[in-house]
């Protein structure tokens, strides 16, 4: 049964300060709405074949056109309904915040997406990357009605669903990628469950629907 934003329950730990600083800059480094940014630059600077073709100028743009659109605009959106009191934090903590800042960001996401499908020039790659952004933020709308899913979790579980897919499709040797995205994922995910009201459901399907969602959106 659904459970009423009002009697949301808070789980809160007794963290040691020699876990909880690093847990925290941890989570701050590898923030959700940043790994869309790092999965791109990735992309663009350090796959062999995907932006080949382009000029400096244009792998700049590249990165620049992510970062508007999935960083600044919702980063912006978050700090406005702050200021105009619609949400208590900036730092989302419950459900009830998370609600109108998924619905902006699925708007910016799927926006990025039709730039990115549009333009015919860029990599299929990329937009079915964004799409997987946009569902995944989509499937965290829902999810967030009944429990409160981890976006942290969601963002390394999208980073590693985008590098299963190019692992599957062979188009560079991702050993190292793969083995970096399992260790990051596990680092994230330790620090939110050491330093964030998350319980171990909210972790893994966060983590679950990341990947999943970069799975379907590769599908399509």
């Amino acid at each position: 049964m659904m459970q009423p934003f009002e009697n949301e329950i808070v789980i809160k730990r007794v963290v040691a300060p020699l876990f909880k600083w690093p847990a925290n800059i941890i989570s701050y480094i590898f923030h959700p709405i940043f790994i869309p940014l790092y999965a791109v630059a990735f992309l663009v600077y350090v796959h062999p074949s995907f932006f080949v073709g382009f000029s400096a100028s244009g792998k700049l743009q590249t990165v620049f056109i992510t970062f508007i659109n999935l960083v600044a605009f919702p980063l912006l959106t978050v700090v406005l309904l702050k200021a105009l009191g619609f949400i208590d934090s900036v730092f989302l903590q419950s459900r009830r915040d998370r609600i109108i800042p998924y619905m902006a960001c699925g708007i910016f996401f799927f926006w990025a997406y039709t730039v990115f499908k549009k333009e015919g020039s860029y990599p299929p790659v990329m937009a079915s990357f964004i799409l997987g952004v946009f569902l995944t933020a989509s499937a965290g709308l829902l999810a967030n009605i009944y429990f409160k899913i981890s976006m942290h979790a969601m963002g390394v579980g999208g980073l590693l669903g985008l590098f299963m897919v190019l692992a599957y499709y062979n188009s560079m040797l991702m050993t190292w990628p793969l083995a970096l995205a399992f260790i990051l994922a596990g680092l994230v995910c330790t620090a939110r469950l050491l330093v964030s009201s998350h319980s171990e459901r909210d972790i893994y399907m966060g983590i679950v629907v990341g990947i999943a969602a970069q799975i379907i959106a590769a599908a399509v």
